[in-house]
C-alpha cells in the first residue's frame, strides 16, 4: 500500500498494485499485510477493506461507531469511510483488501458490502467461525500458490464469504432483494469526494437519466429519496471532518460541498441538533 494526504485533511490508503498483470487484491494476516493494517489514526481507503478478527482486544471505530473487539468478528470498511483501531492489543486474524475491479464478475458483491458494512459486525458463533476461517484459508492459499484461473477462484470465494458472512450479520433471514444498479452507482458517487455540484439534477445528469426517474428508482431501492441521500452524506462528511482533523469550519464546510459557512453550519445544526464547533467539541475532535 503507498500512503499519501488528502485535501480533506486526512490520509489516504491505496492499493498499490504497480504491476498491471496483478490483481487488485490482497490477502493475509495483519502482520502480513503490515502496520498499515492496525493503523490507530483515522484514515481513509480507497479500497474495500474486511478484517476478520480472531484474537485480540481493543476497539474498531468506523465513522464514529465505536465497535468491541471481541473475536470472533468481522468488520467491513467501504471506500471513503474513516476508520481506525483504538488501543489494540495481541490483534489477528485476516485482512482482505481489494479494488472495485476486482468485482467485475460478481457485481452484485457491491450490494453485499454495503449491506454488511451496515450492520453491526458478524459475530459467527463456532460454526461460522470455522466456515469462515476455512474459506479464508482457502482464499489464501489460492492467491499464495499463483496458478493458472487464480482470479477467477479468488473472486467466486469472495462472492461465498459475502454472502455466508451477511447471512450472520445481525437481522439475518430477513429478505435482502438486489439493489438497482442505478441505486448502487448513486451511492457511490454522493459519497466521492471533491464534488462541488451535489444537486440531484446535476447527478442525474452524469448518470444520464432524468432526476424523476432517479428519484422513483432511489426511493424504490433504499426508502429514501436522493436529496435525502446526499443531506445524510454531507452531513456524515461533515463529522468525519470535525471529529477526526483540525480543518477550520470553513475548511470543512467546502470539503463537505457548502460553499457559504453560515449556510453550512445552519444545515449541520438543522441535521444533528448542534452547532459544528460543539459537535467537534462533544466529539473530543481538534
Amino acid at each position: 500500500m503507498t500512503l499519501r494526504s488528502t485535501a480533506a485533511g486526512l490520509e489516504l490508503h491505496e492499493l498499490d498494485v504497480p504491476d498491471r498483470g496483478l490483481m487488485p487484491f490482497a490477502v493475509g494476516s495483519f502482520d502480513a499485510i503490515g502496520p498499515l493494517s492496525r493503523a490507530e489514526f483515522p484514515h481513509r481507503h480507497a479500497f474495500y477493506e474486511l478484517a476478520y478478527v480472531t484474537a485480540g482486544s481493543g476497539a474498531h471505530v468506523v465513522d464514529l461507531a465505536e465497535y468491541r473487539v471481541e473475536p470472533p468478528v468481522l468488520f467491513a470498511v467501504l471506500p471513503g469511510q474513516v476508520h481506525h483501531w483504538r488501543e489494540v492489543r495481541e490483534l489477528d486474524g485476516w485482512v482482505l483488501l481489494f479494488n472495485e475491479d476486482f468485482l467485475l464478475r460478481h457485481p452484485e458483491d457491491l450490494g453485499l458490502l454495503r449491506a454488511l458494512a451496515a450492520e453491526p459486525p458478524p459475530r459467527p458463533d463456532h460454526r461460522g467461525d470455522r466456515e469462515l476461517r476455512h474459506l479464508l484459508g482457502e482464499l489464501t492459499a489460492e492467491q499464495q500458490a499463483g496458478l493458472d484461473g487464480a482470479p477467477g477462484v479468488l473472486q467466486a470465494l469472495l462472492h461465498v464469504l459475502l454472502v455466508r458472512a451477511l447471512r450472520m450479520a445481525d437481522g439475518a433471514g430477513r429478505a435482502r432483494a438486489a439493489a438497482h444498479p442505478l441505486a448502487e452507482r448513486f451511492g457511490r458517487m454522493i459519497a466521492e469526494g471533491g464534488r462541488t455540484d451535489r444537486s440531484v439534477l446535476a447527478l442525474a445528469r452524469e448518470l444520464g437519466v432524468s432526476a424523476g426517474y432517479l428519484h422513483e428508482v432511489v426511493k424504490e431501492a433504499t426508502g429514501r429519496t436522493p436529496a435525502r441521500l446526499v443531506r445524510e452524506q454531507q452531513t456524515l462528511e461533515a463529522k468525519r471532518l470535525l471529529a477526526s482533523t483540525e480543518l477550520t469550519i470553513r475548511q470543512v464546510a467546502a470539503a463537505a460541498g457548502f460553499s457559504d459557512p453560515a449556510y453550512f453550519c445552519r444545515f449541520f445544526r438543522r441535521e444533528v441538533g448542534r452547532t459544528p464547533g460543539e459537535f467537534r467539541e462533544r466529539s473530543g475532535g481538534a
